[in-house]
């Protein structure tokens, strides 16, 4: 249930100030002038009506409003020395030029009506008989006049300053929601990049071993059929595998799909080289000997940097390339890959990303990866991951 004390402040609609300034401009228009006239004076409710009628205008045009109103009152100092019921449309009129307008023509419209006035408090006091008129005759009707002009003003003034400090917090509200909305939405392709990424290890890696173990079955099976065999299982499971993470990477793009599957880490780097060699390659490893406790996305981010970089040489290495591969855990998790096979000869389509993908991994925990073709020949890669 929505709480009373924090509802939204009522407010007329389009329609409701319509009638508002329909009831307002009649409200004055209608007695002033009947009035006057029942009471016999005709040039009164002359003036009542022209100084009264622009009030309808008021939102739209306040400043030509004021001007019209303030011109008939002008008139009437000539015209009729006594108050009539039109008059009250100035202070109406200087309230809405204080409102709606710009600030300069609120204060041109305050000393207006200051100077107003004292033109009427003088023609007033003529007109009532008074034999002279003196300054402490003039002073009370000045100061009173004075008081309600600037009441009428000051009421205008606070009134635009609340529209304007509104109007300044909607923006600020719908600027902070577009920066959200931005904000959310970088952060969506962020995470189909890294998803990308995630995609690309696990496709490549998966299908390069498959692709290996797939050939030697074909050779093996003429000859050695319970080999045959073993390979097989292994392509099947390598494939099973696969798809699974396949299916918690594709999850993640799922909604009310969590993708709660746990990230491999450091210690599934074993794993890694298990699969290498059950692949027939010749891996040299130097891995801590129990896992080492690292933060979940540096051990993510070295597992792929592994992954991809065994990817690769079976890729490009060529047959019989030998890997040596080097894990360290201290300020920094280190690792090193470095075969001995065809190196910067190697042959690559050019839209392979494995290696940007490695950089960027490395990038987001702050480290560094280098790759490159090695001294003595093969391809090395060394990333440096900061704890």
């Amino acid at each position: 249930m929505r709480d009373p004390r924090h509802s939204d402040p009522w407010r007329l609609g389009p329609r409701g100030r319509w009638w508002f300034d329909a009831a307002l401009t009649l409200g004055l228009l209608v007695p002033g002038f009947l009035g006057h006239l029942m009471a016999g004076q005709p040039l009164a409710a002359l003036l009542t009506a022209v100084q009264v009628a622009p009030l309808w205008w008021r939102r739209v045009h306040p400043s030509a409003v004021f001007a019209a109103v303030a011109l008939a009152s002008a008139a009437q100092a000539p015209l009729h020395d006594l108050p009539i019921f039109g008059q009250l449309a100035f202070p109406i009129a200087v309230y809405s030029v204080a409102r709606w307008s710009p600030r300069p023509h609120g204060v041109a419209a305050l000393l207006v009506g200051y100077t107003g006035s004292v033109v009427a408090a003088w023609s007033w006091i003529g007109g009532f008989g008074a034999p002279t008129i003196t300054l402490s005759a003039v002073t009370p009707y000045v100061v009173s006049i004075g008081a309600i002009v600037t009441a009428a003003w000051a009421l205008g003034f606070a009134a635009q300053q609340r529209e304007r400090y509104v109007a300044s917090l909607v923006a600020r509200a719908e600027q902070a929601e577009r920066i959200a909305e931005r904000e959310v939405e970088l952060a969506a392709r962020d995470e189909r990049s890294r998803i990308a990424r995630e995609m690309h290890d696990v496709v490549a890696h998966g299908l390069s071993v498959i692709v290996v173990q797939a050939d030697g079955a074909r050779y093996a099976a003429a000859k050695d059929p319970d080999l045959a065999v073993g390979t097989l299982a292994t392509i099947s499971t390598t494939g099973r595998e696969s798809l699974t993470e396949m299916r918690r990477l594709l999850g993640l793009l799922r909604d009310g799909d969590t993708g709660v599957a746990p990230q491999p880490g450091l210690d599934d780097v074993r794993h890694l080289v298990d699969e290498a060699r059950a692949a027939g390659m010749e891996v040299d490893a130097d891995l801590p000997e129990a896992a080492p406790d690292v933060p979940d996305g540096v051990g993510l981010a070295a597992y792929r940097i592994v992954q991809e970089s065994l990817t690769n040489v079976r890729k490009h290495a060529g047959p019989r390339a030998t890997v040596t591969l080097r894990v360290t855990v201290g300020p920094a998790v280190e690792v090193e890959v470095r075969d001995d096979g065809r190196g910067a000869a190697a042959a690559s389509d050019g839209r392979g990303l494995g290696v940007t993908g490695m950089r960027e991994r490395a990038a987001v925990h702050g480290g560094t990866l280098e790759a490159g073709p090695a001294p003595g020949g093969g391809f090395a890669v060394s990333a440096r991951l900061p704890l």
